[in-house]
């Protein structure tokens, strides 16, 4: 039999955390956030090196897939050409929900340089953006900051019943707004 003797009283009282069911699961889930790896450009190379040992996004619960039924964030790193656009739905249509999106590099959320008939300027176009990553190409840093913002943004969401309609008016709401070529800035 152990001789020592833990007075819980001493310290404050029992060792007790207390929250709600909602806030738990809202931190598991912004805690395990599984990347689609899907690169298309340089903006690629930029993602790969945050899986990397240098900067490790295995320390964040990241990890990346190459399934999109196993994936809950799509990363779309580089030019998305109107050829691909399909291809993008379609790959955002199979993830799980819920699923949030990173715009990857000025190509990817604005069409970057290539103002032309082959690129879609923005692919807010094609699915509905959470997080905006700007930069020619952005440093895996900026992609971090990127994943702990959409992590405080998941700590906000709501849960329950209407989680599901709330995020179908919040994909129309975005596929209906103003698209990025089109907004002129401090320069209108």
């Amino acid at each position: 039999m152990a001789k020592h003797q833990i007075n819980y009283a001493a310290n404050g009282g029992l060792p007790v955390v207390l929250t709600t069911v909602d806030k738990l699961v809202q931190w598991g889930r912004s805690n395990s956030l599984w990347a689609l790896s899907y690169g298309l450009a340089c903006c690629a190379i930029e993602m790969m090196a945050s899986g990397a040992s240098r900067y490790d996004f295995d320390r964040f619960g990241t990890i990346f897939r190459a399934s999109p039924r196993h994936s809950e964030v799509m990363i779309i790193a580089g030019t998305l050409t109107k050829k691909h656009a399909e291809f993008t739905r379609r790959l955002y249509d199979q993830m799980p929900e819920p699923k949030w999106v990173i715009s990857m590099g000025a190509c990817a959320s604005s069409g970057g340089m290539f103002n032309n008939y082959a690129v879609v300027q923005g692919c807010d176009h094609i699915v509905p953006v959470d997080v905006y990553l700007p930069g020619c190409p952005p440093r895996p840093e900026a992609l971090i900051h990127a994943i702990l913002t959409l992590r405080e943004q998941i700590g906000s969401e709501p849960l329950g019943a209407h989680r599901r309609e709330i995020a179908r008016k919040a994909e129309a709401a975005a596929l209906a707004a103003t698209p990025t070529h089109d907004l002129k800035g401090l320069l209108a």
